[in-house]
């Protein structure tokens, strides 16, 4: 007769006890984690992106636009890019710079190279923007 091998430390079943138990454990830590996850990441999904309608109303082509915080003096990238903004249409424009910020300044540069800025607008508040020709 052979005799089967004993587990040193417990019976079987006080063995697979304690494992079920410590994978129950680490499925609510690895939830628990991962929850924090999401909510940080929803957080900082919503402090980086402002995002309105910029409406060019003026009678140029917008081919240069920069933003920057109100009580920051220097401009960003160019939103723009390679891209303009023709005269007559609109853009959804998103700002994404990290910042829980709503006034916002901008600057402006049209085909002929002339600039406008305009200061402290609060693009949270208005949703939208548009530009237009001097009266």
């Amino acid at each position: 007769m052979l005799a089967m091998p004993r587990r040193s430390g417990g019976s079987e079943r006080e063995t697979l006890g304690l494992s079920l138990h410590l994978k129950l454990w680490h499925l609510k830590l690895c939830g628990i984690v991962a929850a924090l996850g999401l909510m940080a990441a929803s957080a900082s999904a919503l402090a980086e992106d402002l995002t309105f309608m910029l409406t060019n109303g003026s009678s140029y082509a917008v081919k240069s636009f920069f933003t920057s915080p109100a009580d920051i003096d220097a401009w960003e990238a160019d939103v723009f890019g390679e891209n303009y903004l023709p005269a007559g249409n609109q853009v959804n424009v998103t700002i994404g710079d990290g910042r829980e910020q709503c006034v916002y300044d901008m600057k402006f540069v049209l085909e002929d190279d002339s600039e406008f800025v305009e200061k402290g607008i609060d693009l949270c508040e208005l949703g939208e923007y548009t530009l237009s020709d001097a009266e």
